[in-house]
């Protein structure tokens, strides 16, 4: 019988497979692809969220030039990005599994069995695996966490183009994490769902821009993010050339927390671990993986490593009352950017990205307590203009279940 059953090969799971096997767990994996199959998606993340892990030899590309347009200014944000190297992180943790004997097998999990001293996870094929827990990381619409029903599912959606064009549509070695300039858009059109441009220089030529809507519900479409995009690039004085890859990016940012209580455990997407005001989740997948392994494996030292207890361990690790208190705050930042037409947006991330970077930064990776997280907020709302400020009001007062959650949790 195997101590840890992983299912799902994306960072989730390679990351929790590795980090519960170096704990000393007996662990295998299943997934529906090759456990080295290409991620589709790219992933960006700061620069100084891996230098602790270690990590940053896993980037592609950084940039030290990162700058936000929230209206017509430029605003510098004086903080490295970078994009992850997809095939190196993956080989990085597929290495570090193969190291502590953690077996994978391509398989599709079908049915899933809750026994009094393990769990039975039978696939597709018919062939069964036993192990004392159980961990899904086979994303937002997971295989067996079970999540009650709770407020509508907002997504962020984004339609990309690596490719070459007529003329640069950023300067050389530059990142825009944000441009919500609107000379493009209609006066119709600006009373829409808003939408960014993400973009980077890749370097060689090669350019990546991607037209995105930070959460709407129900999600904007691909078509209307495709037409928007080249409709910038055109007001920007360029055009495509040539085509290298298209991303197509839609995922849930607030989905209900799963059921705490079950007796298996949830871990990246199926964890409901999207930062909901965001949309990070690399990050967060790379520094709890160790925190959810070391609670498992202390159960398991024990002596009394039943499903129940063991799960109970691992969600308490993932999700402590600290951690549900500013989920609670960063649901009601979600819900406030969502009632912000335009214009507030652009004032409010004006007023954003003028907060102290560790505040900003502090916030984008749930690196602040709550308390530090509350403060940050306040300093917001003093320095918003006005429009922004009552709109901010007005949103906590409509959401203010969630206020009172996060102050009495």
């Amino acid at each position: 019988m195997l101590d840890a059953l992983v299912i799902g090969a994306g960072p989730a799971g390679l990351a929790m497979a590795a980090t519960l096997g170096e704990a000393g767990l007996r662990v295998a994996g299943i997934a529906p692809q090759e456990p080295d199959a290409p991620w589709p998606n790219t992933y960006g993340i700061w620069v100084d969220e891996l230098e602790p892990l270690g990590l940053t030899g896993m980037l592609g590309h950084s940039w030290h030039d990162c700058t936000v347009y929230a209206g017509d200014d430029e605003i510098p944000l004086n903080r490295s990005y970078g994009l992850l190297d997809n095939q190196r992180l993956q080989l990085h943790l597929l290495a570090r599994g193969s190291r502590a004997h953690v077996q994978w097998q391509r398989a599709r999990a079908a049915q899933i069995e809750h026994l009094p001293t393990h769990t039975r996870v039978t696939t597709e094929s018919g062939q069964a695996h036993t192990a004392r827990v159980v961990i899904d990381t086979s994303g937002h619409n997971a295989a067996f966490v079970q999540r009650p029903p709770g407020r509508r599912v907002a997504c962020q959606a984004a339609y990309g183009i690596v490719g070459t064009f007529s003329a640069p549509p950023v300067r050389p070695g530059q990142l825009v994490l944000m441009d919500y300039r609107c000379g493009h858009l209609s006066a119709s059109e600006r009373r829409e769902p808003p939408t960014f441009l993400y973009a980077m220089d890749l370097g060689d030529g090669r350019y990546f821009v991607e037209e995105t809507s930070l959460a709407a519900a129900p999600p904007v479409p691909f078509a209307t993010l495709e037409r928007r995009l080249h409709r910038r690039l055109a007001h920007l004085g360029t055009a495509v050339t040539a085509v290298h890859h298209i991303e197509h990016c839609l995922f849930p940012m607030n989905l209900p927390l799963p059921d705490l209580r079950q007796p298996l455990v949830g871990f990246g997407g199926a964890a409901s671990m999207v930062h909901p005001a965001s949309g990070y989740l690399v990050n967060a997948v790379l520094r709890r993986a160790p925190e959810v392994a070391r609670a498992i494996a202390q159960q398991f030292a024990t002596g009394d490593p039943v499903p129940p207890r063991v799960a109970r361990a691992a969600w308490q690790a993932l999700w402590p009352a600290s951690r549900l208190r500013k989920r609670s705050l960063y649901l009601l930042g979600l819900e406030t950017l969502m009632r912000f037409d335009l214009r507030a947006l652009q004032g409010f991330f004006t007023s954003f990205f003028a907060l102290p970077q560790p505040q900003w930064a502090g916030y984008l990776g749930d690196a602040l307590s709550t308390m530090e997280l509350i403060y940050a907020m306040s300093g917001l709302l003093a320095r918003a203009p006005n429009h922004v400020r009552r709109a901010l009001i007005e949103s906590a007062y409509h959401n203010r279940d969630l206020l009172w959650q996060a102050l009495s949790a």
